[in-house]
């Protein structure tokens, strides 16, 4: 029968351990108990342990001790710094380098299965084409109306992109438009980069749709009720900014009504007056298109609404129905109506 030794806790009292071994030990170096890996060693089996180590968990060996000195107070990291903690032999660094990549790819195949990381991959990635697209479609459009100034810059802001693309010079450009021939054409070179400006807007324009499809189908399987309260969009980039589905469901209604008004807040810090929505919300059209003095009572409201809604989705309630997301819809309304002229302002 192992007899415990005796431990005084006001000593420190302290449970190291690493893939190898697991020690107590007290603020003076002093070991109470050991218990080291007895048994198969192989790479593989190293990669199982490293990855449950990566992840918080204690070791079998450090499990043990942990049973027999409750009062120890477990640390993953205090053999790296211990100077008496015992070094590789060869064959264990062998091992080591031979679980390293096991170790990686595992890491790959998991971080596949994240579903908050592919969501955040196709929303970062759909916000870097935007900006792209952004600036190169404006520059397009501009450009060709130097040489057209007939087309309708906003009327047929989404029809010259692809004329120019599939013209073979402004004159036929200007045809696909509508409008007169160009008084000045482009030289040569000219056109061929315009053209050419013109084909990237429309690939963009097309890679951008596909990742923003890529995303809705996303968004709905994966939160289907936010999904259906602002949109997928939406639920996607409220998901990406908190962090992930489950930080959104544990985060209070209220900060989820500011997700996304990082100036807002900075400005807040400063002494200028709380944002009353974030982007997101802001985004939607029962606060866009609101009465200001509305907006804030409305973002509030749907904030609450969508912070119930991804708890349900996240943790396992019954999806929304069109219906009840309708019947919130019109709560918006009716809190509009409610207020249907500014409040007055104090003398």
């Amino acid at each position: 029968m192992r007899l415990k030794p005796e431990v005084n806790p006001a000593t420190g009292v302290r449970l190291l351990f690493d893939w190898r071994l697991a020690r107590v030990l007290d603020a003076n170096g002093v070991v109470f108990d050991e218990v080291v890996w007895s048994g198969k060693r192989s790479s593989g089996a190293l990669a199982d342990r490293l990855f449950d180590l990566q992840r918080g968990r204690l070791s079998p060996e450090a499990r043990l001790l942990s049973g027999r000195f409750p009062e120890a107070k477990a640390d993953g990291l205090g053999a790296m710094s211990d100077v008496d903690w015992p070094s590789l032999d060869d064959e264990e660094s062998k091992m080591f380098e031979a679980a390293a990549p096991i170790l990686a790819k595992r890491g790959v195949a998991n971080a596949a299965g994240d579903t908050d990381r592919r969501l955040d991959m196709l929303v970062s990635a759909a916000a870097e084409l935007r900006a792209a697209w952004t600036t190169s479609e404006a520059r397009c459009v501009e450009w060709t109306g130097l040489f057209l100034a007939e087309v309708d810059l906003d009327a047929q802001r989404a029809d010259i992109p692809p004329a120019v693309a599939g013209a073979d010079s402004m004159e036929s450009a200007a045809a696909e438009l509508g409008v007169n021939p160009p008084v000045h054409s482009p030289s040569e070179t000219e056109w061929q980069v315009l053209h050419d400006h013109a084909h990237g807007v429309v690939d963009l324009t097309a890679r951008l749709d596909a990742h923003e499809e890529a995303i809705r189908v996303m968004a709905h399987q994966y939160s289907p009720s936010l999904a259906a309260l602002i949109g997928p969009l939406g639920a996607a980039r409220l998901i990406v900014l908190a962090g992930g589905r489950e930080r959104l469901a544990r985060m209070p209604s209220g900060s989820l009504q500011v997700l996304g008004a990082h100036a807002a807040m900075a400005a807040h810090r400063r002494g200028a007056p709380p944002p009353k929505h974030g982007a997101i919300l802001f985004s939607m059209p029962q606060i866009s298109r609101s009465p200001r003095w509305v907006r804030g009572k409305i973002a509030r409201f749907l904030a609450g609404k969508a912070s119930i809604a991804v708890r349900c989705d996240h943790f396992g309630g019954e999806t929304w129905t069109a219906e009840q997301v309708a019947e919130i819809h019109q709560e918006t309304e009716a809190i509009k109506a409610k207020f249907p002229h500014p409040p007055k302002r104090g003398r």
